[in-house]
């Protein structure tokens, strides 16, 4: 009995794809195994992770998409609104009492509004964990929108009305102190343990695997690796022979990867631009530049608009390809990969991309485009390199490769790249939660 009193209800709301949300998700998790029962309310356009849905102590209650209906903008707005509102009242109404409410921003309409009236009757703790903010990201397509200046007085309002706050960066903690004198706590995002770096065994069992899906992972026809007689099997980067061993390919491609979810805010023509050039660098010195094979992966509005753009090139010396990943080969990827790419500018300013801390968990350096505060987490020529432009990541890309993956002149370069990569490995996100979050919980 004496367990089950300790044990308290909490509700974590994401009006959003829950499988899409890795930082709610590991809040639950980590809420799941520190004390609490919670109710996890959300989309469920995507599978959430197998611990969140294996786990007794949390329930996970779907809110129904809105219907697509042909509309003007601003009516489609309004009944979406509407439609939210309801289907996250119903919710509320129908799970336990929670001692707390925590609800990601953004969106902050209407989940901000109906979290804290709920809170207000229900005698509940209303926390908000900022990620950016909503008016800013409405502003990149309708700058001068009615709904951008509503939504920035509804963040402001209610945020202001939380008892706790959780944000993802200082300069976004000092910024929400100076327009709105609200107060919040920095809880870095953090690798969770899956984002680690793996061997060449389990490296070649991925590649071999996701090679039925991606031709740039086959190894070229008739080159010596895959036609010598001791060789089991063999992919463009690795080889696993006979005995057992597995090694890697000397004279093997790049591989770089990026994540994205295809939206405004990353402008994927600048990595399509950087890749144009180095094409036409290994076209000029194809001794020096080996082939570059380059994976986004990821779903999104615009991923159909970037796959003709690519189909139109006609690149020898460069692959792309857009798979979609399981949750668990997206990890092991990634520490198999020789350089991450990030295009995620922030429309604050504000906040940092996540996908660069699975990136850096993973043990794998990341050429990161410029915006204000991307240095709390990048930072130029320790753990990676920071680009303005196209061709400044052309630049990057062409130096990293340059004689790949024998660059003599390189190797102090990716050591020490690798030190620091590996004391940003030590602090884990439970570790991290634990420190900093779950005493704001047990407040």
């Amino acid at each position: 009995m004496s367990s089950e009193k300790k044990i308290q209800n909490a509700c974590v709301i994401v009006l959003g794809d829950i499988g899409r949300s890795p930082r709610m998700q590991y809040h639950v998790k980590s809420l799941s195994e520190n004390g609490f029962s919670v109710d996890f309310i959300g989309y469920v356009n995507s599978p959430p992770l197998e611990e969140i849905r294996s786990s007794p102590n949390v329930r996970i209650h779907e809110l129904n998409p809105f219907p697509e209906l042909e509309l003007p903008n601003i009516l489609k707005y309004l009944f979406k609104t509407i439609w939210q509102t309801l289907g996250l009242l119903i919710t509320l109404v129908s799970i336990r009492k929670p001692k707390f409410i925590l609800c990601q921003n953004p969106p902050a309409i209407p989940a901000l509004i109906v979290a804290y009236f709920y809170c207000l009757l229900a005698r509940s703790t209303l926390i908000v964990d900022w990620h950016n903010y909503t008016h800013s990201i409405l502003a990149i397509e309708s700058p001068n929108s009615p709904i951008v200046r509503i939504a920035e007085w509804v963040e402001g309002f209610f945020g202001a009305r939380a008892a706790h706050g959780f944000c993802v960066t200082k300069a976004m903690k000092e910024d929400l102190q100076t327009k709105w004198n609200i107060r919040t706590t920095v809880l870095y995002d953090r690798p969770p343990q899956q984002f680690q770096s793996i061997s060449i065994e389990d490296k070649h069992e991925l590649l071999h695997r996701l090679g039925e899906n991606i031709s740039a992972f086959h190894a070229p026809p008739g080159s010596p690796d895959a036609t010598n007689g001791n060789v089991l099997e063999s992919t463009a980067f690795t080889v696993k022979y006979s005995n057992g061993e597995v090694k890697n390919i000397d004279k093997r491609p790049g591989l770089i990867i990026s994540s994205t979810s295809w939206t405004p805010d990353e402008d994927f023509s600048i990595l399509i631009s950087a890749l144009d050039q180095y094409e036409s660098n290994a076209n000029e010195s194809p001794k020096h530049y080996p082939p570059l094979v380059c994976i986004i992966t990821g779903k999104g509005p615009l991923k159909e608009k970037y796959q003709k753009i690519v189909a139109a090139k006609s690149w020898k010396n460069v692959s792309l390809a857009m798979p979609w990943l399981e949750n668990e080969d997206y990890p092991k990827l990634l520490a198999s990969c020789d350089m991450g790419v990030c295009l995620h500018y922030s429309s604050s300013g504000l906040d940092l991309p996540m996908k660069v801390v699975d990136m850096f968990g993973s043990g794998l350096p990341v050429c990161a485009v410029h915006f204000d505060c991307i240095n709390e987490l990048v930072r130029h020529g320790e753990n990676g390199f920071i680009f303005h432009d196209h061709q400044e990541l052309a630049e990057q890309l062409c130096n990293w490769f340059y004689d790949f993956p024998n660059n003599i002149a390189l190797t102090n370069v990716k050591q020490d790249i690798q030190k620091h990569l590996k004391q940003f490995q030590a602090l884990r996100w439970s570790e991290n939660w634990k420190n900093i979050a779950l005493p704001v919980f047990k407040e």
